[in-house]
């Protein structure tokens, strides 16, 4: 099989675990060279090992993207260390949900903070170096791949900031796409339905609790499906752009 990255660089955030580890590897099986980025280090050192064995390449890049500076270090860590940057895959995220009456403040500070800010300040710093890339050989294309949500296209009760987080990705995705398109950085959303991750085990007891019964016993989407999704996205040829792709469990209504 070709691999259709081979040349380019990606960095991929929250890679530490379920949807971020995933599309890691699916880019390094792609050929990229992969920056790791995420606030566990030990998971990230297992990563780039698994990468490393498959003869790929990986740069552990421990990190907390909250704040502008530390997104910006991520981002010039990573032109640093594998030399140029083609893809950005900005997937960390936290979903914290419950009444928003009875809500603790600092839950949804830090969802604005990591699913939003985070992401935008990564984009940020990025652009230059995708904008470089894509006048470049290898692809002569690049791409900005943001994860956002289902809850990110309809607003669902005990989900107020979450899904004011993710409704904000799309429109933040949208009109950067729209800025970028003719420099050939294409801007990507990607919305899963409900897969199977550790992210709603962030939530309490009785929140997982209500979570299970309002999704039933259904077959959830697991992360490699979504990391196959920004692998097709980025693969595709240099004048097709997927600006916004919604994935769902096929019993998920």
């Amino acid at each position: 099989m070709t691999r259709r990255l081979e040349g380019t660089v990606a960095l991929v955030t929250g890679a530490s675990s379920g949807i971020g580890h995933a599309t890691a590897l699916e880019l390094a099986r792609e050929g990229a060279s992969v920056a790791l980025v995420g606030r566990r280090e030990d998971r990230l050192t297992g990563l780039a090992a698994e990468i490393s064995d498959a003869g790929g390449k990986a740069l552990v890049v421990p990190t907390d993207i909250t704040t502008a500076q530390a997104a910006a270090e991520a981002v010039e860590r990573t032109v640093e260390g594998l030399g140029r940057l083609d893809t950005l895959v900005n997937n960390a995220g936290l979903m914290l949900l419950g009444p928003a009456p009875s809500a603790d403040l600092n839950d949804w500070r830090r969802m604005i903070d990591i699913n939003l800010m985070g992401l935008m300040y990564t984009a940020h710093a990025a652009i230059p170096h995708l904008v470089k890339a894509a006048a470049e050989e290898p692809r002569q294309v690049a791409d900005i791949v943001n994860i956002g949500s289902l809850a990110g296209r309809g607003a669902f009760a005990m989900s107020a900031v979450y899904c004011a987080t993710k409704f904000g990705v799309g429109a933040f995705s949208e009109a950067l796409r729209q800025e970028l398109a003719r420099q050939h950085v294409r801007v990507s959303v990607v919305e899963p339905g409900s897969v199977d991750t550790e992210l709603r085990t962030h939530n309490a007891a009785v929140v997982q609790q209500q979570l299970a019964t309002a999704i039933g016993d259904i077959d959830r989407l697991q992360s490699q499906d979504i990391a196959d999704t920004v692998g097709y996205i980025v693969t595709r040829p240099r004048h097709v752009a997927v600006a916004e792709l919604l994935v769902r469990p096929t019993e998920q209504v």
